[in-house]
């Protein structure tokens, strides 16, 4: 179906303002246009608790970290990636998005602010990630079900750490959420080559984002880079939320087949008359909110089956 009214009409005022295509920016403009979105996004919900700490990586960096507590009794713990092609986003332009996720599955987000390309380029961020994923279960404990979940980039990292977890006995990770996840560095797929998928997000792009976060070519076959090529034995159960305008759309749709194939519940809903990135325009796009229950939804029945 066509774009819904609101997205639509969205793109159109964008339309207006001109301004370069995302490919043509440098990063730090490409950030600098992510910042102005924060105050579109406005305060989201007050939480009982939030923290801002400091988690040092394996190789010895420091990693900054927010965490989200919606209440005095949290059901669990999902390490929340946020999206921007592993070169922009931080947790200030997630925040909103974050502790509306936090009310909707009445969870701890915990919100990494994870290196960015191309000034660190693969495996940085998947490194942090996997750093942030240990720290949690750490701080947590085995009180808490602790989850992985990310949009985009983000979807890629908790994707790579869920499976990570299972190939060095790590952390057990109870449920990955995966919100149109990047899962592989194929650009001639049906869904890249769709002239109604060319929008925010376009197949140009993607190949920018790719090129400043693996500059060398040959390591996006890696599991860890392009997680379809992975190995998905006895990772955690799966809630996919995918676009049905997005590049990205047919390799969400890869991996979720594979996770069944391998005999992994898959929850999977593609979101009709949506475009990438609405998932993150809270407050904005009205689809936003609709994903975001979509997801708490998921959450809290899976956390049902888990205290059942």
């Amino acid at each position: 179906m066509a774009l819904d009214d609101a997205t639509a009409a969205f793109l159109a005022q964008a339309a207006e303002g001109g301004g370069k295509a995302l490919h043509e920016m440098t990063p730090t403009e490409a950030r600098l246009m992510n910042d102005t979105f924060i105050g579109l996004y406005g305060p989201g919900p007050d939480m009982d608790n939030v923290e801002n700490v400091t988690v040092t990586g394996a190789d010895g960096h420091d990693i900054d970290v927010r965490v989200l507590t919606p209440s005095s009794e949290p059901r669990g713990v999902l390490v929340y990636f946020h999206g921007g092609g592993w070169v922009v986003g931080n947790p200030d332009q997630f925040d909103t998005l974050a502790r509306k996720i936090a009310v909707e599955t009445d969870c701890v987000v915990v919100l990494p602010d994870y290196r960015l390309a191309p000034e660190h380029v693969y495996p940085a961020a998947a490194d942090d990630a996997w750093d942030v994923l240990q720290w949690s279960a750490s701080r947590f404990g085995t009180g808490l079900p602790l989850m992985v979940g990310g949009d985009s980039s983000g979807g890629n990292l908790a994707a790579v750490v869920a499976q990570r977890s299972v190939r060095e006995n790590g952390p057990k990770v109870a449920l990955q959420v995966l919100v149109y996840p990047v899962t592989d560095h194929d650009f001639d797929s049906a869904s890249y080559a769709d002239a109604s998928n060319q929008l925010m997000l376009d197949r140009t792009a993607m190949m920018w984002f790719w090129d400043l976060y693996t500059p060398e070519a040959e390591a996006r076959t890696n599991w860890d880079v392009s997680p379809l090529r992975g190995d998905v034995t006895d990772v955690a159960p799966a809630v996919i939320l995918l676009a049905e305008h997005d590049v990205l759309r047919d390799e969400g749709q890869k991996y979720a087949d594979k996770l069944s194939a391998a005999g992994i519940p898959v929850s999977l809903r593609v979101f009709d008359g949506q475009m990438h990135g609405f998932f993150q325009f809270v407050n904005i796009l009205p689809g936003a909110q609709d994903g975001i229950s979509y997801v708490g939804d998921a959450v809290r029945a899976h956390l049902d089956t888990v205290s059942a």
